[in-house]
């Protein structure tokens, strides 16, 4: 009989006997460790060996060389170390003849790279962004300078500028006794010769973040310009190059720093010498130089910072003002 009604009511017999319900399995679902102390430790070196690196040689010494440019040290023992106040400061402004000389030169020096090889790397981007053919080995060729260290850049227009022997005055008949050009050491022409070689590198560096500009340019604003009529100096005029803002703020600041951060090139043609003085020359011959004055050579160190900051900040914030606006 049971057996029966079993099978006539199944859904009877899948009904639980009353009670109480059994208890169900609880599923834990405490806190994951999506880490474990391996992957920790593996991140904390990561992230924190860089971390120590440059807060160790960038913000500690920038800290401390602003600290010691109110100093007089001679760098043996800190014990040496006295406070001067604004007197390094007042000797750099009015007793120094190579400080507003070396000012100028740095000025110049952005001046030229910011009217020269700047404009001829957007021209070369803008030749390269038509997908020529050897486009690529083009950009390898025009970049390739920028790969080289300074200092080697260096070298091989040391060799180009060569009274005797040198590709340029070779070639315009300079290197017999009694028509040398001295590229070098003439104060008239050194000056102008280094930043040949400058604007050589700068020319490839400003090509490669233009081109990089323009491949993020949207292609249809070029196919709407073509459909107005615009041919293509109007197209770049005033579709193109408005679109390049960012890639300008960009080279505007890379540009200021390297004007004020330019070292190696003068210090292998003269050692910045009869002409070609820089604030960073000054400020190397007074830290490491014969008599050293790190407290001096601090002093024009924080000015060479404090002209990039004055410079660079104003721009960025209003340029980002700009931005947000649009």
């Amino acid at each position: 009989m049971t057996m029966d009604t079993t099978t006539k009511n199944p859904e009877a017999a899948a009904v639980p006997p009353p009670g109480p319900a059994p208890a169900k399995k609880r599923v834990t679902q405490g806190h994951r460790r999506l880490l474990t102390r391996r992957d920790r430790i593996t991140l904390a070196v990561m992230a924190g060996v860089p971390t120590i690196l440059h807060v160790a040689l960038v913000w500690v010494t920038a800290l401390a060389s602003i600290a010691l440019a109110f100093t007089t040290w001679d760098g043996i023992g800190f014990g040496s170390i006295k406070w001067v106040g604004l007197e390094n400061f007042k000797q750099l402004f009015s007793d120094n003849p190579q400080f507003w000389p070396a000012v100028e030169h740095n000025i110049i020096w952005f001046v030229v790279l910011i009217l020269v090889p700047t404009p001829l790397g957007l021209f070369l981007a803008v030749q390269l962004d038509k997908r020529i053919r050897f486009s690529r080995v083009y950009q390898t060729a025009f970049f390739l300078p920028v790969v080289i260290s300074m200092a080697c850049i260096g070298f091989v227009w040391q060799l180009v500028y060569n009274p005797d022997t040198g590709l340029i005055n070779s070639l315009i008949g300079a290197n017999k006794p009694g028509h040398y050009i001295d590229w070098i050491g003439d104060p008239k022409l050194n000056l102008w010769a280094v930043l040949v070689a400058a604007s050589w590198r700068h020319t490839g560096y400003m090509m490669i973040l233009y081109l990089a500009g323009l491949k993020s340019v949207d292609p249809s604003l070029r196919e709407a310009s073509a459909l107005d009529g615009a041919n293509e100096w109007q197209t770049f005029k005033s579709v193109i190059f408005p679109t390049l803002r960012p890639t300008n703020t960009v080279v505007l600041v890379v540009t200021i720093i390297e004007a004020l951060r330019a070292f190696d090139l003068v210090f292998v043609f003269n050692k910045g010498a009869q002409g070609t003085e820089l604030l960073s020359i000054l400020v190397t011959n007074n830290i490491i130089g014969e008599s050293s004055r790190i407290g001096y050579g601090s002093a024009i160190a924080v000015v060479l910072l404090v002209i990039s900051l004055a410079v660079i900040i104003p721009y960025l914030v209003a340029t980002f003002r700009k931005e947000r606006r649009s």
